[in-house]
């Protein structure tokens, strides 16, 4: 399994926990407490209970130990946005309209307008509604605002959550001194021309008008001169104040301190989730802790720093183990994630499930153990995991999994009902070489594409049940039935296709851009954005840019 252990993607799911905390007065199958963990990051190769030798996760080992362990866990995007919208919605990123045409599929600015649209129906929604306390601690990137610096129509408190302690965006090493810069490799790459267009056409204009060769009033030449120079002015203040304007953390709607801090972060994440879990014993509860543990920028506090066998990758790893008590691609690598679930007395422990499973799964079960109805207007592409956990089934009703790169259809998944084989095919592979400048090596993300991307035809075929590491391709001398698998395989892309409907796209251009007056502030912008009331002190109330 080396391939998939060292290409592991951005947002991946860790562990489903179900469980009774042992204070809470919460045993029964019926509205039963419920816990999900994530984690950034995290490869299926990092713990010990898929295999790892030298990192140390007791207390997910023992998770495993006690519940159930799913080896063919996929998440369904490799990069967090849209990965996290499937999750919360048990649906394809791209039918709520947060998978990306353009190159850049997350939301990075926190002062964007784009978002989960209000109208998608999460979990969190549906278990308010029967009466579940609800809290989100950790790492959000789902959007904030809309139109203004506090209608906060993409935040978590509107999505069906009672309590909110995190980050709307991500853990870019941006944010962390000393760590390089995402934003700078990534996204001012797509800037300099615009810039540099922008800078001589400003000197150009000048030239052109003092010569004599641009008769134009001097009210209209003013004005255009004005805003060119206070676009450039806008680019290079936020360039400048980047980590101030968009690393700070939340709780509900308040900023309670930015810039961010790392210091003791992972402890100040579990206090909360603990004293969450604390104010809510004799109601049913339900509680997402989305650690930012292990996206880049890497931190960890000081009982764990240079501790682990791994470096800081390694220490952080058991950091967030303490606190439990590839990317961007979707090789199996980029996709394939941990995935644990924990629930005594009712699932069996110790049992490892082969089958494919989809962590917009979590939906559909999280819904039916609330007792609550799944809404009958739309798609609802995860299905009920509890049916395969118990043993009752054992086989997965995902015949079909559908992998996207951003709003590109990238790789299908088919395990035939008759079959043990998982079959994978390719439509286009990212291109991934240190030799290749269109490719995304240097910068750690993988655009989908134009002449980024190599198409295949006929499609790269795999069989998974053999061949994991996807290494070697089959074709039709090595496999008899090759064009009859494609043949199904094409067919089940046209009906998935016809299921999809036209919405907005939340991850256009316009939506990604960072909008000057959906910047909050917990001072005045020109006083840096700074404040620091994560000690307990109440926040001041947060100001617009």
């Amino acid at each position: 399994m080396s391939k998939i252990r060292k290409k592991m993607g951005p947002l991946l799911l860790l562990i489903i926990c179900q469980c009774a905390i042992n204070s809470v007065k919460t045993h029964s199958a019926s509205n039963p407490n419920i816990i999900l963990l994530m984690a950034d990051d995290l490869g299926i190769g990092d713990l010990g209970c898929y295999g790892n030798k030298t990192l140390r996760t007791p207390n997910i080992d023992r998770l495993a130990e006690e519940g159930v362990t799913l080896t063919q866990h996929i998440a369904a995007a490799p990069l967090c946005t849209p990965s996290r919208a499937a999750f919360l919605t048990g649906r394809y990123p791209i039918r709520s309209g947060m998978a990306a045409f353009s190159r850049v599929g997350v939301f990075l600015f926190s002062a964007s307008s784009g978002g989960l649209p209000s109208e998608e129906i999460t979990f969190s929604k549906l278990l308010k509604q029967k009466g579940y306390a609800t809290a989100l601690i950790g790492k959000w990137h789902l959007g904030m605002n809309c139109e203004s610096s506090n209608d906060f129509c993409h935040h978590p408190l509107s999505h069906g959550f009672d309590y909110f302690y995190g980050l709307t965006v991500t853990n870019f090493r941006d944010c962390k001194p000393g760590q390089g810069s995402v934003f700078l490799k990534g996204v001012q790459k797509t800037l300099i021309i615009p810039i540099q267009i922008a800078g001589i056409t400003l000197v150009s204009l000048a030239i052109a008008r003092y010569i004599g060769l641009l008769n134009v009033p001097f009210q209209a030449f003013y004005y255009c001169l004005l805003i060119i120079t206070i676009s450039l002015v806008v680019l290079m203040f936020f360039f400048y104040h980047f980590r101030h304007l968009n690393c700070f953390l939340m709780r509900n709607h308040q900023i309670i301190q930015q810039p961010l801090s790392y210091e003791n972060l992972t402890q100040r994440l579990t206090k909360e989730a603990m004293q969450f879990i604390g104010r809510n014993t004799d109601a049913p509860f339900l509680l997402v802790l989305s650690y930012l543990h292990v996206h880049t920028a890497l931190y960890a506090s000081e009982d764990f720093r240079g501790k682990s066998k791994h470096g800081l990758y390694g220490d952080a790893v058991e950091e967030m183990d303490w606190s439990v008590g590839g990317k961007s691609t979707n090789w199996e690598g980029g996709i394939r994630v941990p995935g644990l679930l924990h629930w005594p007395g009712v699932i069996q422990a110790g049992a490892y499930i082969d089958e494919p499973t989809s962590n917009m799964d979590i939906f559909p079960t999280v819904v039916k153990l609330a007792e609550a109805q799944l809404p009958s207007d739309r798609i609802i592409d995860g299905h009920d995991l509890l049916p395969l956990l118990q043993g009752k089934v054992t086989r997965s009703k995902h015949e079909f999994l559908f992998h996207y790169c951003n709003a590109y259809l990238n790789a299908v998944r088919w395990h035939p009902g008759n079959s043990e084989s998982v079959w994978k095919v390719f439509f286009f592979t990212p291109n991934f070489s240190p030799e290749d400048s269109n490719g995304c090596y240097d910068s750690h993300v993988c655009f989908c594409h134009g002449g980024f991307i190599t198409q295949h035809n006929p499609p790269l075929l795999f069989d998974l049940s053999r061949d994991p590491e996807e290494k070697v391709p089959l074709t039709p001398e090595t496999e008899s039935r090759f064009y009859e698998i494609l043949r199904v395989i094409h067919q089940a892309v046209d009906n998935h296709t016809r299921s999809l409907q036209a919405v907005p796209n939340q991850l256009s251009w316009d939506n990604l851009l960072w909008k000057p007056w959906l910047q909050l502030c917990c001072s005045s912008l020109f006083q840096s954005c700074y404040c620091d009331y994560d000690s307990g002190e109440s926040p001041l109330e947060v100001h617009s840019g």
